[in-house]
């Protein structure tokens, strides 16, 4: 990779690195975690820069490098993973209901591909179209699987009445 290309890398990680981090620290409910698949979406995507940059728009790449490395790490892992019981208390209070304890517990439970789903499709605010082609299937794939979750998540959080819109609606 040139200079220049090293130069344009480095301005899109500085610009994107919020954004991505965010992300997948919803795909993965942990900092550590987000910070470790974002530094592997953004390793993979260095190795190929030159040709990412060139295609367009390299924020989809990276996203869509988040998605399948962040579901190839759950199938790896459920096999070794412990659950536990009770998530430890938090430090602080935190006004962002995407990380409040009781959602992450909801994401965590499901698939990876459902999750990936719904914070493709509500977190980002992807379309039908581009979340579908994110994860690589189709729009009727998109919309049966942000259907399950959705009803599965209302299920999990039915006794949060905190984390309703207002309105009380669910």
């Amino acid at each position: 990779m040139g200079t220049e290309s090293a130069v344009g890398f480095r301005e899109f990680v500085t610009a994107q690195r919020g954004g991505l981090l965010r992300t997948a620290y919803l795909l993965t409910g942990d900092t550590g975690h987000a910070e470790d698949l974002v530094q592997t979406a953004l390793l993979k995507t260095y190795k190929h820069w030159d040709r990412v940059a060139a295609a367009g728009d390299p924020k989809a790449y990276v996203r869509r490098v988040l998605v399948t490395t962040s579901v190839s790490w759950r199938r790896r892992l459920l096999s070794t993973e412990q659950v536990m019981d009770a998530l430890p208390e938090q430090a602080h209070y935190d006004s962002h209901p995407e990380r409040s304890t009781a959602v992450i517990e909801a994401l965590r439970a499901l698939p990876p591909r459902m999750r990936a789903v719904v914070v493709l499709r509500y977190y980002e605010d992807r379309t039908e179209a581009q979340t579908a082609e994110l994860l690589g299937c189709s729009v009727g794939t998109v919309k049966t699987q942000a259907s399950r979750a959705m009803a599965r998540l209302r299920t999990a959080l039915d006794g949060h009445p905190e984390l309703r819109p207002a309105g009380g609606v669910a």
